[in-house]
């Protein structure tokens, strides 16, 4: 049912969005348009990677979840750095570690344990992104801050591109720690259980070029979003802040919320997890990183500064779903704090 109300989302959307581009529709009218459809996109780039997780397992399944989750989002945020909108694509990146780490972990351990009294997961990669997350949000994106204080505009850039090279390299690191060098050290029996007895939906050709055009949708529309941001923020006095850290994070982000969640939901919680913090450390360690990069390209660089508030949110976030979800098992009250703790940073930044 849901997949049919999606697929008539995208039937409609994307020839509406384009009609709408040529005609000059009302900026609000489009900017509804272009959130609903590419939350639709969003929802065909999931099913299509969760076909590819289940041929290629579940880490591999999570990391290109994430990639393509994280994908929307990279794309929006070109188009909005090739704007000048430095502020929404910093606002952006909080909001994408905050509904990541805080509402995706939190729905999906919530919709999983109504159903499953008590749910597992890998306690080892648990671990493990634990210290990623704390020396991606709280070394690499608090320590800028503290030092730049005093720094000029270049080098707070050189600064900012310093880091994100680190991030790049260690990310990289990371990745081949845990699909290479120690790819099965630390396995989790869920990992090995009935994994291949689970049919696809889509075969890896169909679910690779669905992916692709999907993306190319995503990228057309996303240009054009981008524009109606202004307008929008004037007629309903939302700041530049609120749309980043909410709107554009929550439709950036729909396929992992989507996929997250259905995982739950079947008790994959390695998937899950993997998605939701896998999710995060990319956006912290790579998106974040190949932006400040990429600004170097366009007229208004950015550095790597985020303001106390969304510092203050993201390192809060890590804290909490790192003494959470540490013990490798989660239940559904663990997962309505974790929301809780989303809707109180909302609504401060809502209020800002």
């Amino acid at each position: 049912m849901t997949n049919k109300i999606f697929m008539l989302m995208t039937m409609i959307g994307v020839p509406l969005s384009v009609i709408g581009t040529f005609l000059h529709w009302s900026n609000i009218v489009l900017f509804i348009i272009y959130c609903l459809t590419i939350i639709a996109l969003a929802s065909f780039m999931g099913r299509a990677t969760e076909s590819l997780a289940i041929v290629a397992g579940p880490r591999i399944g999570g990391l290109l979840n994430a990639t393509f989750g994280n994908a929307v989002e990279l794309i929006i945020s070109v188009y909005a750095l090739k704007a000048g909108l430095v502020g929404v694509v910093l606002a952006s990146l909080t909001g994408s570690v905050l509904g990541n780490l805080l509402l995706v972990a939190g729905l999906s351990f919530f919709v999983g344990g109504l159903k499953y009294k008590r749910q597992e997961f890998n306690v080892y990669d648990a671990r493990h992104n634990s210290g990623l997350l704390m020396f991606a949000v709280i070394i690499a994106f608090v320590i800028p801050e503290v030092f730049s204080m005093n720094m000029n505009e270049s080098k707070r850039i050189s600064l900012s591109v310093g880091i994100s090279i680190i991030l790049i390299i260690l990310y990289l690191a990371a990745l081949f720690f845990k699909l290479v060098t120690h790819r099965g050290v630390y396995q989790h029996e869920t990992e090995t259980e009935g994994h291949d007895e689970e049919e696809p939906e889509w075969g890896k050709g169909k679910a690779i070029s669905v992916l692709a055009i999907a993306t190319v949708a995503v990228a057309y529309i996303s240009e054009h979003l981008v524009h109606t941001f202004e307008y929008v923020a004037t007629s309903f006095g939302w700041t530049e802040l609120f749309i980043g850290v909410i709107i554009v994070a929550i439709v950036g982000n729909a396929a992992e919320h989507a996929s997250a969640v259905l995982m739950a939901h079947k008790n994959k919680m390695d998937v899950a997890v993997e998605i939701a913090i896998g999710s995060t450390l990319q956006v912290a360690m790579f998106v974040a990183p190949v932006l400040v990069i990429i600004s170097l390209f366009f007229q208004t660089s950015m550095p790597l500064l985020f303001t106390w508030q969304e510092l203050i949110a993201m390192a809060s976030s890590v804290l909490l779903i790192v003494v959470i979800s540490n013990d490798g098992e989660s239940n559904w009250f663990e997962g309505l704090t974790l929301i809780a703790a989303y809707v109180i940073m909302g609504i401060g930044f809502f209020l800002l």
